[in-house]
This record gives structure tokens, C-alpha cells and sequence, in this order.
């Protein structure tokens, strides 16, 4: 039996198990099939044993045909504005690749970023960074960055598929969506969070605010950890010494690249003003893919959307946020978190420990629920943790940020899932990858985390 069968088939057997003894896990009885169908998507996903869409349909065949839950709650994903930001974002990606867009930009990049590989992923992470401040949608960063960084590393003499490519696609990958969890609202997760915040304690927290509680060492600290831990894991040199190749002719713009541009540049602003005007970055991506299919435009005919546009993340997506939805709406969650919050070892005279238990519900919760999910679990339980532990309501809420920061698995985020099947990157590659900065985060950065917060008084 190969490694991958015997990953899926021990997952199937834990789901079963969990499926008919729930009482085994402290859940009621009337959660174990929900339970039972996290534990198998969870699995699959993270064992990497089945493509991710796969997992997806099979999700979809089992919580129907089962009557575990009704269709509006395992579909929900297909309503979901971040799923059609996928869709315009494969569009976008396709778009800027065929128009050669990308290789443009790419070329205007590569004679800043060039010299040593580590150099090259250091650029890499920070231009991901500085977009964060302007585009507040993980997914709309990934599918304009993906584009160009591809055509960047191919311009560099890293092949596609190559490990120094890898090394640069996932510093986009990585670099676009972690240390922008420090930054509002730059992802969704962090929204989520400060809408949960809002609803249930009327408790806000201003820009600024969330910025120097996180930024320092979850924002900038973190990038730093991202470019350091790729650059050392993915180093090559190329036939030209990793440096940027010299810059061709100049070539005119072609009426396809302008018109993309102009859609691009449209899209751009709607996603960095949605504060005034409340659209959905999900809906004005899904404008712009549908403005670069409309015959005419010259952008992506029916050829290039039928031949590299890759369906399989976008079904992947909408099982993901399917399974989210199940989670919440069968009370799953809640007992879960209630669960875990019993068993929890808080203790008033202990804040430090306090911390690290809290912080231990935070990464275990992200990993049962996936890091969007986290707010709807936990938010309602900061109350009862901060009673029990002694620490400040805020701090209780904030620790969520920090354990939206340590992503340990691919599957645990939407748009990591989506940048792998875009980028092209394996799935085992990430996640090594992903694995190693997550764990160092926990060694190194937490504990730098709650220096920075003593410091700043949200710690005793």
C-alpha cells in the first residue's frame, strides 16, 4: 500500500470511529456525523493523501446523501464572497500571464531584486508586505503577485518547478498572507474577529491600536522570519548567478496589456477604499474576471479560460468554507471550545502561564477549525477565559491574532491553499515549509510576543 492510500485510509478510519463513538471525545452524541466529516476533510486535507478538490466533492457527496446537514449549510461556501474572489482571481492570474503583463512587471522588479538569492526572497517578502497596507484581501495579493513572481523567477533563470523557484513563490505565498495578519484589515481572519468583538462585548480597537499591539513582532518580525527560513531552505544559484538578467528593449504595450491594466488598476482601488464604499473585495474581483471575459476585450478568450484556469482550488475553497459553516451551525464549535475550555489550566496568580495555555487553546482551535473559523469559536469563550485567568478581556481577544500567526498546515488557510495550486508548488512543499515557520514562530516569536505586551502593559 503506498503512503498516500494508507494516509487516506487511516483517516477514514478515525472519522469512522468518531462517527459512532462521539461520547469517546466528551461531545454529545447528535455531533458525532458533523464530527465525523471534520475529522475527514481535516485529515485529507492535512495528509495531503487526496487533491485537495477531491476532499471537497467528497465532503459535498457525504453530508448530502447522509443528510448530515441541509445543502444551504454545506454549500454556503458558493454564497461566500471570498470564494468568488478565488474565481476572479484565477481569471486575473490567467489574464496577466497571457497578456504578458506579468513578465513586464516582473522585468521592472527583477534589476531591484537582483544579486543573492537570499536578497531576492528578502524583496520578495517586503513588496508582498507593502501591498498589505494598500489591498485589504489576502486573495487579491496572491493572484496579482503570483503572476508576476513566476514570470520574475523564470526571468532569473529559476525554472518552473525548480527549488529556487519554490523558494520565491512561497516567499509571495507566505509573505502576502501572515505578516499581514498584524495589519487591519488586511485579512480576513482579522475582521472576522474584530466583527466577533464588536457583536458580542461592544468592544472595538482603532487601526492604531491593533497595530502596535502586533505589527512589531507578528508583522515585521515575522516577515523577516518568512524571508530568512525560505532563503536558507530553497537556495540556488542560477546559470547567471541568481542575478537579475539584463534589461531587453523596451516593447510597446500591446492593447491587451493596457486594457488589463486599466482593469487591474480599477480593481485595485475598489479593494483599498471598500471602507467607503462596503463592496466586497469578493464581489469586485468577481467584476474584474468577469471584465476580463467579455468578448472584446482581448484579455482571455475561451481557449486560455478553458485550458489554465485551475478549477480544482476553487472547489476546494467552497468545501473548505462549507466544513467552516458545518462547524458553526451544527454546534460543533461551541462544544469543542467549551470542551477545551474546561480542561484548560488557567490561574489568576500565573498570568504568564495563563498566557501559554490560552495561546495553546488558540493554535489546537485553528487546527480543528481552520484560522477563519477561529472567531466564531473562541470569541464567545474570551469572556469565562478572561474571568478564570485573571488577564484584561482585550488581551484575551488579541491572543486570537497571534494564533492566526501560527499556521502549522496549508489546509489551514484558504488563500495558502489557493497561492500552492496557483504557484504550482506542491502541497508537501508548503507544507514543510509552512510547518517550520510555524513552529518557529511558537519557539521564538510568542514568547517575543508576550515580552512585547508586558512591555506595553496588555500583560501583568
Amino acid at each position: 500500500m503506498s503512503l498516500a492510500r494508507g494516509a487516506a485510509a487511516l483517516v477514514v478510519l478515525a472519522a469512522l470511529v468518531v462517527g459512532a463513538l462521539p461520547g469517546w471525545l466528551g461531545i454529545r452524541p447528535d455531533l458525532g456525523a458533523p464530527a465525523a466529516v471534520v475529522v475527514l476533510a481535516i485529515g485529507l486535507w492535512a495528509s495531503a493523501a487526496l487533491e485537495a478538490h477531491i476532499t471537497a466533492l467528497i465532503v459535498f457527496v457525504v453530508v448530502t446523501w447522509l443528510g448530515i446537514a441541509p445543502p444551504e449549510v454545506i454549500f454556503a461556501g458558493f454564497a461566500a464572497p471570498a470564494l468568488w474572489l478565488v474565481f476572479g482571481g484565477l481569471v486575473i492570474a490567467a489574464a496577466i500571464e497571457v497578456t504578458g503583463l506579468g513578465a513586464r512587471a516582473a522585468r521592472l522588479i527583477a534589476g531591484r531584486l537582483g544579486g543573492s538569492y537570499r536578497r531576492i526572497v528578502y524583496g520578495t517578502v517586503l513588496v508582498c508586505l507593502v501591498l498589505s497596507f494598500l489591498v485589504p484581501a489576502a486573495m487579491g495579493r496572491i493572484v496579482i503577485l503570483l503572476p508576476i513572481f513566476q514570470a520574475l523567477a523564470r526571468s532569473m533563470g529559476f525554472e518552473p518547478g525548480s527549488r529556487g523557484s519554490h523558494g520565491i513563490l512561497l516567499a509571495v505565498t507566505f509573505g502576502t498572507f501572515l505578516p499581514a495578519l498584524a495589519i487591519l484589515p488586511a485579512n480576513l481572519p482579522n475582521m472576522v474577529l474584530l466583527g466577533a468583538m464588536e457583536t458580542l462585548y461592544g468592544q472595538g480597537i482603532s487601526w492604531v491600536a491593533y497595530f502596535v499591539m502586533h505589527f512589531p513582532v507578528l508583522g515585521f518580525l515575522k516577515a523577516v522570519l518568512i524571508a530568512e527560513v525560505l532563503s536558507r531552505m530553497f537556495q540556488q544559484a542560477t546559470a547567471h548567478g541568481a542575478t537579475a538578467p539584463e534589461e531587453p528593449a523596451a516593447r510597446a504595450w500591446s492593447p491587451a496589456e493596457r486594457r488589463l491594466a486599466l482593469i487591474l488598476g480599477g480593481a485595485l482601488l475598489l479593494w483599498a477604499s471598500d471602507g467607503l464604499h462596503g463592496v466586497s473585495p469578493g464581489w469586485v474581483a468577481l467584476l474584474a474576471g468577469l471584465l476580463c471575459l467579455l468578448p472584446g476585450t482581448g484579455v482571455v478568450g475561451r481557449e486560455t479560460f478553458e485550458r489554465q484556469i485551475n478549477f480544482g482550488s476553487f472547489f476546494y475553497v467552497a468545501g473548505l468554507l462549507g466544513v467552516a459553516r458545518l462547524i458553526d451551525a451544527s454546534g460543533l464549535g461551541d462544544a469543542l471550545g467549551r470542551l477545551l475550555l474546561e480542561r484548560l489550566p488557567l490561574d489568576q496568580a500565573a498570568p504568564l502561564a495563563s498566557f501559554a495555555a490560552i495561546m495553546g487553546l488558540n493554535v489546537v482551535t485553528s487546527l480543528l477549525t481552520a484560522l477563519a473559523a477561529m472567531p466564531a469559536v473562541l470569541t464567545p469563550l474570551a469572556g469565562p477565559i478572561a474571568e478564570q485567568s485573571g488577564l484584561p478581556l482585550q488581551t484575551v481577544l488579541m491572543t486570537q491574532v497571534i494564533g492566526f500567526s501560527t499556521m502549522l498546515l496549508p489546509y489551514q488557510s484558504a488563500p495558502i491553499m489557493v497561492a500552492l495550486a496557483l504557484a504550482r508548488v506542491p502541497l508537501a512543499t508548503g507544507a514543510r515549509a509552512g510547518l517550520l515557520i510555524g513552529l518557529l514562530t511558537i519557539v521564538v516569536l510568542i514568547p517575543l510576543q508576550a515580552l512585547w505586551w508586558r512591555l506595553l502593559g496588555y500583560l501583568p
